[in-house]
Parts: C-alpha cells; sequence; structure tokens
C-alpha cells in the first residue's frame, strides 16, 4: 500500500500514544511489560527507517571483499564461509572495517542508547 499515513508513522504513533498517555496510568509489572512493547515498537521504527540503507551500505562492502554480487544473506554466508575455510582473516584488507561499520549499524538500530555505541560515534567511529 502507498496509502498514509506509513508503517513508520503508524508504529511511531501508537509507541508514542502508550508512552504518553498508557504509562502514567499503570504501574508495576503491567508497566514494565509495556515498557517491554514500547520499547519493541521503538525498535520495529528504527528497522523501518534504518535497515534498507544500512543494508545497502553492507551489500557494497561485502561486493568489495568477496567480489562477487548477491543478497546480504547470500554475500554474509560466503563471507563465514571464506573465514570458516581460513581464506579471508583480520588481516584481509577492508574485513576489519567492514565488521566494525556492520556493527555500528547493527547497534544503530538494536541498542541506540548503548553506552560504548554513543561513545564510539563521538570519536566519529
Amino acid at each position: 500500500m502507498q496509502d498514509e499515513p506509513t508503517p513508520i508513522e503508524l508504529t511511531k504513533a501508537v509507541a508514542d500514544f502508550l508512552r504518553n498517555d498508557i504509562t502514567p496510568l499503570i504501574s508495576g509489572h503491567q508497566a514494565f511489560k509495556l515498557r517491554v512493547a514500547v520499547n519493541i515498537l521503538d525498535l520495529v521504527t528504527r528497522q523501518l527507517t534504518q535497515e534498507e540503507g544500512s543494508d545497502a551500505r553492507e551489500v557494497e562492502r561485502l561486493r568489495g571483499l568477496l567480489g562477487v554480487n548477491g543478497s546480504v544473506t547470500e554475500l554474509n554466508r560466503a563471507l563465514a564461509e571464506r573465514i570458516a575455510k581460513g581464506e579471508v582473516d583480520l588481516a584481509t584488507p577492508g574485513l576489519a572495517e567492514h565488521l566494525w561499520a556492520t556493527t555500528m549499524d547493527k547497534l544503530a538500530v538494536d541498542q541506540p542508547n548503548y553506552a560504548s555505541y554513543k561513545r564510539e560515534l563521538e570519536r566519529g567511529g
């Protein structure tokens, strides 16, 4: 569907509603479960907004490292196989940088408030 609101807008609206209107009304274990649900909705929103770009960057890095085309899943499988065979290791030019960039992209979606992630962002990591 190409109608408005978008899935991103819907997910964010539900999370904001739960966070701002419902959270103040409940307490105890139910409040904990609500915080978990809000965190999940926030995660889904980040996935919807960031994963396409991070996947595209990952594919480009993997293509450069491996010299082949494929989906992000296929290329990661090929990289894992080459690592397992000893054909690729941390001495391979670009591998460490690729792994670091992939980790940072994944943390941006999964754990953007992680202290070490924030510290690396400040350092330009």
